[in-house]
């Protein structure tokens, strides 16, 4: 076939041919190469989509056989990792009358998706019985686990399924890249432990030893840096385990705008790839049999691409190290096939070689600010680089001129781009980099690879990061350190990443200067508002708790901020913070209705972010959130007025804080109304005080409710929803969560009363306006993708 279209090319390219039959044949060539293109990532994106997890297998109890494929993440909820199945059965299931299903039934087989990603939760029980105590000697056991291992688990698994948000990470879609196709819990309890289904090895298989040595050397790294964020940042540079690093580090690091030196970036593997071949090309140069048969350059050449390979296998192979040895391959090919072609040509050829092997790399970050950067040096003069560089130590002035140059010339331009993709960028980040980029490339990172073969030079690689971090929480803590606009339109960040180019570019500078009002766009955009008189309410994806932001026509609130997943990750780093900044929002308040960590999680990180922000929660004075801002108490009769918009407190009474009662009792409860339309936002209220709050409020009616207590069984009364009469109401709940939320029986309730139930499962974050009342705009409906989840009542 290769023969053949050769054969035809050479005859088409004999026939003598007009300029527009070129030009039809170039464009159908073109065409062609396209459509093969979509064809190619739709064929890849059907297998996966075909091994998905059928829907009747989630929450249900699963025995797998498989083995551990990578080392194990930690944290201090447990661990998560990386799981392929070897074989899988249902596990057997206890019938009501508590005799246990037939042999048949229980033990058969079942098929999953070759690719789990798991987790294994800690757990503390209080009974001394003997299936607790071999499951507390199990759980010691925990931190043992490691790459390569065969285990046989008892698992409950779900579909892939992230939290949905306006500009918001897209799990899925990482998810979807890894190849993994189902998410899922290790059931380690008591009972699986007296019914012999816990978890046990099963040997060790040796099938991923790069994985194990990588786990051994993360160990290892732990064990002589005393210092946890000096080991983590380490473990980041040396293994790839940038979840290591910790939260407080990597917002200095977004910062400064040197989070990319933290991980194994193309920069790394570049640096890593020419020290290398330099090594290669000088041993390689010594021996003269060795020069005859392959030219030093040749050998110098594949050889540190193939050390580079090793070193971007071995910290991970994560997706920037992938991309940054295609390129190279790219690059080094058409150098010993002797080609020369323009520098535009290789930038596309090396785009293309990536695309064609990961097609989903184009809805990444990482590939367009690497493939731009990269190609804004090009076309900024690269030779003028080339000779400064080979201008010799007697020139190290115009060589360090040089690289500000370079440095200034990537940063101005992907300036533009980085407030598309992240809508914030580093103040400080041109002088942090012409500091870091030398000393973490040339000093910290070749001291922490070198550690792996003399331990001692860790504490030497630990010191060179202190001294680093002391530096970047100097310009962190800068109050100009970073700039953040609204996340603007496709075309206006395409505009002004085009702009920025032509500033940097070797061009008259008459034409240089048209790039300025390209960027203005970007610069000056506000998203809309709501009009005098009108508001607007959007209930956040955040999982299971609350968090709704509403707007009015220049202020702000925030009802509660979700919840907190773990010391390192919460509502607000995660999601929350990223939202406002999207939006451009200047929060006036934040109302926590209580103290529970579902609603409060978040806090902290939002508070940090808008610091002018008054805070009005129901937490007692002794409450540790009390210590970073003191808040002030919500009681029912307190008013205020934004935009002629009405906002009143309801709940609680001032009376109720001098009597003891359950935090869900105390939730604020907040109405905003324009006289029209009415929201009602309950926090987690219990029957009981909606009985209260029917009896005590004359005008309790509203349009649109927040379901309270998540739709749970003590919330949610037929007294109360008769009272309020909404149209619409808003459930804020995990997909799956273990609470079963909303429960059967009272989404039954609000079904009954042709009330329209969002789910934030099922909607993502939902937004609604006074203006359009009936209407509610799902996140998860309007940009649906075909990696996206797509939940039903069957899943649910």
């Amino acid at each position: 076939a290769v023969r053949i279209a050769l054969a035809a090319t050479k005859n088409i390219a004999n026939i003598p041919l007009s300029g527009l039959q070129k030009l039809a044949l170039n464009t159908g060539l073109w065409f062609t190469a396209v459509l093969f293109g979509f064809a190619a990532c739709g064929l890849r994106a059907s297998l996966f989509a075909a091994d998905a997890l059928q829907p009747s297998l989630q929450g249900r109890d699963i025995q797998v056989v498989g083995v551990v494929a990578t080392m194990p993440q930690k944290n201090e909820s447990g661990l998560r990792f990386r799981f392929s199945v070897e074989s899988a059965r249902m596990a057997p299931v206890a019938a009501k009358d508590g005799a246990e299903q037939s042999v048949t039934q229980a033990t058969a087989p079942v098929r999953l998706p070759a690719e789990l990603m798991l987790s294994w939760y800690s757990g503390v029980f209080r009974s001394e019985d003997a299936a607790t105590l071999a499951y507390a000697e199990l759980q010691k056991g925990n931190p043992d686990l490691r790459a390569g291992e065969r285990w046989a688990f008892t698992v409950r698994l779900k579909s892939p399924h992230g939290n949905a948000n306006p500009h918001g990470f897209d799990y899925e879609l990482w998810l979807w890249e890894q190849g993994v196709g189902a998410t899922g819990t290790i059931r380690a309890t008591p009972s699986n432990t007296a019914q012999g289904t816990a978890p046990r090895m099963l040997g060790s298989t040796r099938q991923h030893p790069v994985e194990e040595a990588r786990q051994k050397v993360r160990e290892a790294i732990w064990q002589r840096v005393s210092d946890p964020r000096l080991a983590g940042v380490l473990a980041a540079l040396v293994v790839g385990d940038q979840a290591a690093i910790d939260r407080a580090d990597w917002d200095i690091y977004r910062a400064t705008g040197v989070a990319h030196l933290m991980s194994i970036s193309g920069l790394h593997v570049t640096m890593f790839a020419w020290g290398a071949a330099l090594l290669v090309g000088g041993l390689w140069r010594r021996s003269t049999g060795a020069t005859t048969m392959v030219p030093a350059q040749y050998a110098a050449g594949v050889g540190g691409l193939l050390l580079a390979t090793a070193y971007a296998v071995f910290s991970g192979w994560g997706v920037p190290s992938q991309r940054t040895i295609i390129m190279l391959a790219v690059v080094l090919a058409l150098r010993l096939s002797g080609k020369r072609w323009p520098w535009p040509m290789v930038w596309l050829c090396a785009m293309a070689a990536v695309v064609v092997l990961d097609p989903w790399a184009l809805l990444q970050a990482g590939f367009w600010l690497s493939f731009v950067a990269v190609g804004v040096l090009f076309a900024s003069d690269a030779g003028q680089l080339q000779q400064v560089s080979k201008a010799g130590l007697a020139h190290a002035w115009r060589s360090a001129l040089g690289l500000l140059r370079e440095q200034w010339v990537v940063t101005l331009a992907l300036t533009p781009l980085c407030l598309l993709l992240f809508q914030q960028v580093s103040v400080v980040g041109l002088l942090a980099n012409l500091l870091a980029i030398p000393w973490v490339t040339l000093v910290v990172t070749p001291l922490a690879m070198l550690g792996v073969l003399l331990p001692p030079l860790w504490d030497a690689a630990a010191a060179s990061v202190q001294v680093l971090g002391f530096m970047l929480q100097w310009l962190a803590a800068l109050p100009f350190a970073t700039f953040s606009v609204a996340a603007p339109a496709l075309w206006m960040g395409a505009l002004g990443v085009f702009g920025g180019v032509l500033l940097v570019s070797p061009l008259p500078w008459a034409l240089r200067c048209a790039g300025l009002p390209m960027l203005l766009p970007v610069l000056l955009f506000t998203p809309l508002r709501p009009t005098a008189s009108q508001f607007e309410v959007m209930a956040a994806d955040i999982g299971q708790g609350n968090a709704l932001i509403v707007r009015t026509q220049s202020h702000s609130l925030l009802f509660d901020a979700g919840p907190r997943f773990s010391r390192e990750s919460d509502a607000g780093q995660r999601t929350l913070v990223p939202l406002l900044r999207a939006m451009n929002e200047r929060l006036d308040m934040v109302m926590l209705s209580h103290r529970d960590t579902d609603h409060i999680g978040g806090a902290v990180a939002v508070l940090k972010m808008q610091p002018q922000a008054s805070l009005v929660s129901s937490i007692e004075n002794e409450h540790e959130l009390q210590i970073f801002k003191r808040a002030s108490r919500c009681v029912a009769g307190q008013r205020w007025a934004w935009d002629g918009v009405q906002f009143e407190v309801l709940h609680p009474r001032q009376a109720d804080y001098d009597t003891t009662q359950k935090s869900n009792a105390m939730s604020c409860v907040l109405r905003v109304s324009n006289g029209l339309q009415t929201v009602l936002l309950t926090g987690d209220i219990e029957a009981a005080q909606e009985a209260r709050l029917v009896a005590d409020t004359t005008a309790i009616a509203a349009n649109v409710l927040l379901v309270p207590h998540h739709g749970s069984k003590t919330s949610s009364s037929e007294v109360f929803l008769d009272a309020v009469r909404p149209r619409i109401a808003l459930v804020q709940a995990g997909y799956r969560n273990r609470f079963n939320h909303p429960a059967p029986e009272v989404a039954a309730r609000y079904v009954q009363r042709n009330i329209r139930l969002v789910e934030s499962s099922q909607c993502g974050a939902a937004t609604w306006s006074s203006a359009t009342p009936n209407e509610v705009q799902c996140q998860r409906e309007k940009y649906r993708r075909y990696w996206h989840h797509a939940v039903t009542i069957k899943d649910e």
